[in-house]
């Protein structure tokens, strides 16, 4: 300590006899260098820019929705809610949307870190969403087709009574007006907080594609990042075609408790879309900028 102070002594005894420009230059430098160890830290404001958490590569928010939210330098396809994919799909981005008035209902008086109704009650406030599922009707690529789609910010997404009712009655739509049926999920599995009402889900929905497949109509499954628990043990696996967006995390369990469990390393890229594909469990990947024209083929082939 005693040395640090003697070169402290003697820095600012060589600084004497200085002007007082040369000094504030003196000072610029050493404010320079601590600068520079904070240099790499690129903060992005808020509503105009945006940075890609995979390649770190900033762009405006409006060049980003330009590339239909997929980074213009490493491709990356950030996490977009139900509205992005409707503007993206729909032709001119018009579209009628179905069943909205449906909400949460806290049945079970379900309580953790705070009630469930008051989760419910908060997000209402915030949002215009009513719940983790949006479903609409439109024309892609000028073909009539319904599409449900997952809104992560609700509550993870998570399938929960309501999510199971509408993907019921969009079921019904699609019999009633013969339409194809596609369902975008994003999503962390089951909603805890519905405990059975939840979980009589899956087997609702998986009742209801069996219907639609005695009708002869077509059901697209479209996993995003990322898809998980009782979404992949459901009706995200049951398509007459599951797609993904490229990267996409998809599974049952999540990687980090897979490995806890069996104690070993798992292999590189685990989970994602691309180790699914080469592994049976997914008909292709398509790119988000692909995504409209290659829908509008695969509905006139299940025409024909």
């Amino acid at each position: 300590m005693a040395k640090e102070f003697e070169d402290f002594d003697a820095n600012l005894a060589g600084e004497e006899g200085k002007t007082e420009e040369t000094k504030s230059s003196w000072f610029k430098r050493i404010k320079k260098g601590i600068n520079t160890k904070t240099s790499e830290k690129k903060e992005t404001p808020e509503g105009l820019w945006t940075k890609c958490p995979d390649c770190n590569y900033i762009c405006t928010v409006s060049e980003l929705r330009e590339h239909l939210f997929v980074c213009p330098k490493c491709r990356y396809h950030h996490r977009v809610n139900s509205s992005e994919y409707y503007e993206i799909l729909f032709d001119n981005a018009e579209f009628t949307e179905l069943f909205e008035n449906i909400r949460s209902k806290d049945y079970l008086g379900f309580t953790d870190l705070k009630p469930y109704k008051k989760r419910l009650d908060e997000i209402w406030s915030k949002s215009d969403l009513k719940d983790s599922m949006r479903v609409a009707v439109g024309k892609v690529g000028g073909q009539d087709m319904v599409i449900a789609c997952m809104d992560f910010e609700f509550i993870g997404g998570s399938l929960g009574s309501v999510m199971g009712e509408k993907f019921s009655r969009a079921v019904d739509h699609c019999i009633a007006h013969k339409m194809p049926y596609m369902v975008i999920s994003k999503s962390g599995g089951a909603r805890m907080m519905e405990s059975a009402f939840s979980l009589m889900q899956l087997a609702k929905t998986s009742g209801k594609l069996s219907q639609l497949s005695d009708a002869g109509l077509p059901y697209i499954s479209l996993l995003t990042d990322p898809t998980f628990g009782g979404i992949s043990a459901s009706f995200g696996m049951l398509g007459d075609l599951n797609i993904a967006e490229p990267g996409a995390l998809i599974g049952f369990a999540g990687p980090r408790v897979i490995k806890e469990t069996i104690k070993k390393d798992l292999p590189e890229g685990f989970q994602r879309s691309e180790f699914l594909l080469e592994h049976g469990f997914l008909d292709f990947i398509v790119p988000r900028t692909e995504l409209k024209d290659k829908l509008a083929k695969v509905i006139s082939l299940f025409k024909n």
